[in-house]
């Protein structure tokens, strides 16, 4: 609706995990090194953890862009919320298995058949987890166990969890598992330098070099998402709709004051 008055070719602060707008503020990309660092050295497991909308999802997706298809074959399961076989069937057909077995046991051996295959052709095998903190107890049993899977002193499978803060509470209340996760990192929202980094490089990748938001608007988008970046998505794009509306030439803070007055975000 605003594209041609703003003078963007994409819309610049969509709520998608999109990782061509993705930005690398310092914790992603700390974040970002660690989970590269799990998958390349065989660290059995990882756990990224984080507020909601502070990246997690795009993060991995740009992680898995990251790793060599060559290299890795990667699972990755969106929807965990699974009985203890369900998930052990849908980790199966994440790593493209079609006959898959209808018990436990059986689904075990064919994932244990899997990763020596990838193994002997030079492959790491990588499982991301998203959304963990909705796993059911019964299924990090199943993670821990999957976690036994060793040859040679080294792990058959790299696991890595991602989900929001109470993922970190239900990790430590299982020592067995917890012990496992080698990398841990809790992904936080952007500072002030940050968030202003952040909207003129989303502006950019939009296709717009000059910054439509003033300095004062920014501090306000700040202060009101307090960093997390789908709060200033939804407030920057909302502002540009208004001053687009408005027939406004910059973003000032009062088209900001004015979305959070009139509570259209939460």
């Amino acid at each position: 609706m605003y594209l041609e008055y703003w003078e963007f070719n994409d819309f610049p602060f969509e709520n998608v995990p999109d990782p061509d707008f993705f930005y690398l503020a310092k914790s992603h990309e700390e974040a970002l090194t660690r989970l590269i660092y799990a998958a390349e050295m065989r660290k059995g497991g990882a756990m990224l953890s984080g507020e909601i909308g502070c990246g997690k999802t795009t993060l991995s997706k740009v992680y898995v862009q990251e790793l060599s298809a060559d290299k890795y074959d990667i699972g990755i399961i969106i929807n965990p919320k699974l009985e203890a076989n369900e998930f052990l069937q849908e980790v199966l057909y994440q790593f493209d298995i079609t006959d898959i077995p209808d018990t436990k046991v059986k689904c075990l051996r064919v994932l244990n058949n899997k990763m020596i295959e990838n193994m002997k052709g030079n492959k790491e095998t990588i499982l991301i987890v998203d959304e963990a903190q909705l796993l059911d107890e019964s299924i990090f049993e199943e993670i821990r166990l999957l976690l036994n899977f060793q040859l040679n002193n080294r792990f058959l499978m790299t696991i890595i969890l991602i989900g929001q803060p109470e993922l970190r509470d239900k990790i430590q209340s299982i020592e067995q598992l917890d012990q496992r996760i080698a990398i841990k990192y809790h992904l936080r929202p952007f500072n002030f330098e940050e968030t202003g980094q952040y909207i003129v490089f989303r502006q950019r990748k939009a296709g717009r070099d000059k910054n439509v938001f003033s300095s004062e608007a920014i501090q306000r988008i700040f202060e009101h998402s307090k960093g997390v970046p789908r709060k200033i998505n939804n407030l920057c794009d909302l502002s540009l709709l208004i001053g687009f509306s408005s027939n406004e030439k910059r973003i000032a803070p009062k088209i900001v004051e004015n979305i959070i007055n009139d509570g259209a975000l939460f």
